[in-house]
């Protein structure tokens, strides 16, 4: 229920689920903690499919077993079907009345919102040294200005975190 709920009233796709995901998961219910939660969305953006199903079904996965994975990818997918189904159905008949055409102006702001959001929660257990800040700067520019695909920036920032942290975790103060 918890993912159907998210699925069913957030727009802007998986990004923006993120902090919702994380408000049920692992504020309220503390099903999960902060740090596994960031590994989480790291990985379901590394295999192919959408953030908020593969994130759903692996959490699904590591609470419930196989049953909860099913759950959880059904609970994500089942509110967009049925949008979606409405939205061809009643959608494009009403699309240019200005009733509308307002309403997705004032959703828009929102969902960027969320947005920035999870990109600050998923930043907050980062640890803030140089190493990680010119990564997250060489990255937004990579992908910014150079249009570097981000499928080979993640490969190229995990060979990169294999190469840098191979010998066991380092602390802090070895990355500075």
């Amino acid at each position: 229920m918890i993912f159907f709920k998210i699925g069913a009233f957030t727009l802007g796709g998986g990004y923006a689920m993120i902090p919702l995901i994380e408000e049920e998961i692992v504020e309220k219910n503390k099903w999960i903690d902060p740090e596994e939660f960031i590994d989480i969305i790291a990985l379901s953006q590394t295999i192919p499919g959408a953030l908020a199903i593969n994130s759903s079904t692996y959490i699904g996965y590591r609470l419930f077993g196989f049953p909860g994975a099913v759950v959880g990818c059904l609970g994500t997918i089942m509110p967009s079907v049925i949008i979606i189904l409405l939205v061809a159905t009643f959608f494009i008949q009403f699309r240019s009345l200005p009733l509308i055409e307002s309403i997705f102006r004032g959703i828009r702001p929102a969902v960027v919102a969320l947005i920035l959001l999870a990109v600050m929660k998923l930043g907050k257990p980062l640890p803030k040294n140089a190493v990680n800040l010119v990564w997250v700067i060489g990255v937004a520019l990579a992908i910014t200005l150079l249009n570097v695909h981000p499928i080979m920036v993640i490969v190229m920032s995990g060979i990169a975190g294999y190469m840098l942290f191979r010998e066991g975790e380092k602390t802090d103060e070895d990355t500075h």
